[in-house]
């Protein structure tokens, strides 16, 4: 990702609150989706931006190293304590009289060489050349469905660009992959070390996940539950048409068999459960809506709906 100032991205002060921050992304996601803007290169340029944005500023740990060391501090394999030394110690290095020797607790040879080269741009000393390279640590965001069915994924990483990775399907926020060989790079021809990187899953717009079963919230109209009907519902898959029984009630829940998450071990799927929300037409549309709803007051009878309320203990 290019440096950009990541609360711009969001249009939101570097001083919001996380809330703030899951608020503002929701907004954006929704309306730049390829799900809801599909062919649209711009909205998914944007919503790629949004959602990078997102993966940093919505966790307290990234967004600490972004706002003390900037996009140098999300590169993999930064190590927070050692910037934080080598500051300390150019800080006393200026503060020091030229004909008096800084000396320091911290072994700067190795504290410069395992600032990812940083030290050696400055014309510093190596690190001591270990006989294989560094591993290096890293985290990427993906996307919700690309963890949900699994597949190969392109992502951007500083000081890497582009690598390819092959996401397992149900992967879960957390999932660690292996990269042989793109870790730090080997001295003397020594093999370079790898790249271990844990996934994070982004949020979706409409989708949410409990283990390898998927949830969705599918909008209905008042006549849609009374009478009944095939309605089309989105799926990790693409739409697919449910019936939804007349009579249903607001609230209710479908269930669509193997249209869930891949479960980790297993080549079966988990199921897709629908929840069916009632949506209230609008008045300026429908004339007077307590007029309709007095009509249909009769039809309750004497029943009390929340009789069984009374007996709960």
């Amino acid at each position: 990702m290019p440096e950009k100032d990541l609360y711009s991205a969001l249009g939101v002060a570097r001083g919001s609150t996380q809330d703030e921050i899951r608020k503002a992304y929701r907004k954006l996601a929704r309306k730049h989706h390829p799900d809801v803007n599909p062919n649209d290169p711009k909205a998914a340029d944007r919503f790629k931006e949004i959602s990078y944005a997102h993966d940093i500023l919505g966790d307290e740990k990234k967004r600490g190293l972004y706002d003390e060391f900037g996009g140098k501090g999300l590169e993999a394999g930064f190590d927070a304590d050692q910037a934080r030394a080598y500051k300390h110690w150019q800080e006393g290095a200026r503060r020091s009289p030229s004909n008096q020797e800084f000396t320091s607790e911290v072994d700067l040879e190795d504290l410069l060489g395992g600032l990812g080269g940083f030290g050696e741009r400055f014309g510093f000393g190596r690190r001591r050349a270990p006989r294989k390279g560094a591993d290096a640590q890293g985290e990427a965001p993906i996307d919700f469905l690309d963890a949900v069915r699994g597949g190969k994924v392109t992502l951007q990483f500083e000081g890497k660009g582009a690598l390819h990775i092959t996401i397992p399907p149900g992967a879960n926020d957390g999932t660690k992959i292996r990269l042989a060989g793109q870790g730090a790079p080997g001295p003397g021809g020594a093999p370079p070390g790898d790249l271990y990187i844990t996934l994070r899953v982004r949020p979706h717009p409409f989708f949410t996940r409990k283990g390898s079963d998927v949830y969705v919230d599918l909008p209905v109209t008042i006549p849609e539950l009374l009478r009944g009907g095939s309605i089309q519902v989105p799926t990790p898959d693409g739409a697919a048409t449910v019936k939804v029984p007349p009579r249903s009630a607001n609230g209710g829940k479908l269930r669509l068999r193997g249209k869930g998450a891949t479960k980790r071990g297993s080549e079966t799927r988990g199921d897709l459960y629908v929840t069916l929300s009632a949506v209230l037409p609008k008045e300026g549309e429908t004339g007077d809506l307590e007029k309709i709803a007095e009509a249909m007051e009769p039809l309750y009878g004497s029943a009390d709906v929340r009789e069984h309320l009374g007996r709960a203990r």
